[in-house]
């Protein structure tokens, strides 16, 4: 290790479930949307922590556990790990939900769909801008996450084009064009070794161990 960056995310714009990525609109069928939950409203801007925070109990943990280990698992394995009813399970999820305590995200290889270039975007902004430069980046196929955050740069987001000669025209044309903007750094990603919690290989998710372990 020689150097190390470190920033605060202070307010997102879009991330979260795969399927919020506007660029895959219309892959998958109505029915294969409904089984990934997206019945309910797509992601909105949001603060990063609530006003009035959750406190984790020790049942609430316990789910989590449960969670981590088989995200699949069902309400009943869910009231069987934290010895509740499901009912009370299914509200206390909800109330996670809602507190932005706990997210649903589903992880994809974006390369597997033809996308090959996958960048980190970090904007300088005149912080009067920061807000609709956000949410005009959200508004971006091609951008899967976007989040105002401390620092030198005060906008991050995670591009993905199909090649680089797109991801040129992309940052240039349009994210140049951005109101307020006063600089961007690009930085391509050589290789994507690992998302938020699932590992990759040659452009494939990885099966977690404990999924594996299960058969």
């Amino acid at each position: 290790m020689i150097d190390i960056n470190a920033f605060a995310m202070l307010r997102q714009f879009v991330g979260g479930r795969g399927h919020y990525w506007s660029a895959l609109r219309g892959t998958l069928s109505p029915k294969e949307e409904a089984a990934l939950g997206s019945s309910g409203p797509p992601f909105t801007e949001s603060p990063v922590v609530t006003r009035d925070p959750l406190r984790l109990t020790p049942e609430d943990e316990k789910m989590l556990d449960a969670l981590a280990e088989d995200g699949r698992a069902s309400l009943v394995d869910l009231a069987t790990a934290a010895d509740l009813t499901p009912g009370r399970v299914s509200r206390r999820l909800d109330a996670l939900l809602q507190h932005r305590v706990v997210h649903i995200d589903v992880e994809i290889a974006a390369a597997a769909l033809g996308y090959h270039a996958r960048a980190n975007l970090w904007l300088r902004v005149h912080p009067s801008a920061a807000k609709s430069a956000g949410r005009a980046l959200a508004q971006e196929p091609e951008v899967a996450f976007a989040a105002a955050i401390s620092g030198p740069w005060n906008i991050h987001a995670v591009a993905h084009c199909r090649d680089l000669d797109e991801l040129f025209e992309f940052t240039s044309d349009r994210i140049g064009s951005l109101t307020g903007l006063q600089s961007m750094e690009v930085s391509p990603v050589l290789k994507h070794v690992k998302q938020a919690g699932t590992r990759l290989f040659d452009d494939r998710l990885v099966e977690p161990s404990s999924a594996r372990a299960r058969r």
